[in-house]
């Protein structure tokens, strides 16, 4: 049997922030269906947005617009691990010849206290590809890493997922960026 062949993607589109913004949530790199709407977290079937609204108990934003406005009103930024990569689809797990983003380039001009990242895989290659980079250049905040809202994460409810996020609301209700250099693994 022969590996799936992979396609050389590019991340398409840069980060949502403003200088409010108080955490950085990461993926790994879009998903196709993300690519081709310019935005984060688009494919139907992910339940980050649904995540999201309930944490803040709003209505789950419905596009492009709505989904950048719902992100930067609560002070959250978004962006991914990866920058180029070669990948089959939208499996994480077929991954090769990364090049991360320049996280530090958006450290360097957001107030951001906490790191978090969406699966298993992105809070992996951050560590790997982002990680070491961040800290010769000085920034050693808290990363946690949390369970991913793709629907290949069958084993989590909505619910569930929702508990597990709870330290996006903690990191934002305590407001101040922190500098420590904590790592949590909550990722499946």
């Amino acid at each position: 049997m022969t590996a799936a062949p992979t396609t050389h993607v590019t991340h398409g589109f840069g980060p949502v922030w403003n200088d409010r913004s108080r955490v950085l949530i990461l993926g790994s790199i879009p998903s196709p269906s993300s690519r081709e709407a310019g935005f984060y977290y688009m494919f139907p079937r992910n339940r980050f947005w649904p995540v999201l609204a309930a944490l803040f108990d709003q209505p789950v934003p419905d596009n492009l617009a709505d989904r950048a406005e719902f992100a930067l009103k609560h002070r959250i930024a978004l962006w991914d691990v990866i920058q180029e990569c070669d990948i089959h689809g939208a499996s994480d797990a077929s991954i090769t010849n990364v090049v991360p983003t320049d996280i530090a380039s958006l450290l360097d001009h957001a107030p951001i206290g906490t790191i978090f990242t969406t699966g298993r895989k992105a809070g992996q290659l951050y560590r790997r590809y982002c990680l070491p980079s961040l800290q010769e250049k000085g920034h050693r905040m808290t990363m946690i890493n949390l369970p991913s809202t793709s629907p290949a994460n069958a084993a989590m409810s909505l619910a569930d997922l929702v508990k597990a996020y709870q330290p996006i609301r903690k990191a934002l209700d305590e407001a101040e960026p922190r500098k420590p250099n904590n790592h949590i693994d909550y990722g499946k």
